[in-house]
């Protein structure tokens, strides 16, 4: 009973861990917003490949990542995990860049709900009523924004939907959250490597122009990338899928937080009107989980 609550409790360190390093992670975004958002991402990809790969040999797991590179069905599913999560990444950062937080925050609220309208529409999942109810409010919310914005959410719709898809197609891939990413990483990597290499060549690089802070910052995207996902697992490993469903919430509302109080992004009633439609969704989303076992999350 003893080691069971002390794993319950190490678990919640773990899981808190995880995804207060995601809700704080424009903090890091923002230092090196002088580097061009591309050339972000490539380093993101470069240095987490190599933070990963001391960690898969570390745990003896290198087989199982030329397994999964031989494995057909896996390495096809994860060559279109891959796309998508180069794709929220790229949104991501451009949206910290840009100041435009409040709409990444939103995008993560509404994640699980599109993750839960993908199940409906690609798995023949039926919705309750109380979905429903969190899906219309939801949407809601969205259309508020859009009217209070003069246009589509554009980074809130391309970040729910792009992390919800890759959440389905993670769950379909026949390896763990450790060697997906990593896989993940090393079909990215020679892309971003020859992008990297071209810019220093050609004078646009952002790591040769800063300064040795810049450059200090861009090397830490491995371990800033890295050890969330591994805080991550281990929280998954240790408690309910309930537990962890809630904790997904911590992310977008520490970001939010830091875009209204930090960075000073425009609040206004219209965007006040949508983020409360949103609150109202995922409350009802949250107690319908509760009843029915809360969706598994899935890794940002």
């Amino acid at each position: 009973m003893h080691d069971a609550r002390r794993e319950h409790r190490r678990g919640l360190v773990y899981g808190l861990a995880a995804y207060g390093a995601w809700g704080v992670f424009p903090i890091y975004l923002k230092a090196v917003r002088a580097v061009p958002v591309l050339e972000v991402l490539c380093h993101r990809v470069v240095w987490a490949l190599v933070v990963l790969a001391v960690v898969t040999a570390v745990r003896g797991e290198v087989g199982a990542i030329a397994d999964t590179l031989r494995h057909r069905r896996a390495l096809l599913v994860l060559s279109g995990s891959t796309v998508l999560i180069a794709i929220n990444w790229l949104v991501y950062i451009f949206s910290v860049t840009y100041s435009r937080i409040l709409e990444s925050s939103l995008g993560y609220y509404i994640n699980p709900l599109v993750s839960v309208l993908l199940g409906i529409v690609l798995l023949g999942e039926r919705l309750t009523p109380l979905m429903k109810a969190a899906v219309v409010a939801a949407a809601a919310g969205v259309t508020w924004l859009a009217i209070d914005l003069g246009q589509l959410p554009w980074i809130s719709l391309v970040l729910a939907f792009s992390f919800g898809t890759y959440g389905l197609l993670r769950k379909i891939a026949p390896v763990g959250a450790l060697i997906g990413l990593t896989v993940e990483t090393l079909l990215l990597a020679p892309l971003c490597a020859a992008y990297l290499g071209w810019s220093m060549t050609h004078g646009r690089s952002g790591f040769l122009a800063g300064g040795p802070w810049i450059r200090t910052l861009l090397l830490l995207a491995g371990p800033v990338t890295a050890l969330p996902l591994l805080c991550f697992a281990a929280a998954a490993r240790r408690l309910p899928l309930s537990t962890m469903g809630f904790l997904q919430y911590v992310s977008p509302t520490l970001q939010f937080l830091l875009a209204v109080a930090v960075y000073e992004e425009k609040f206004s009633r219209g965007r006040a009107g949508a983020f409360a439609c949103i609150w109202v969704a995922v409350a009802i989303f949250a107690y319908d989980s509760v009843r029915r076992r809360a969706p598994e999350p899935v890794v940002a």
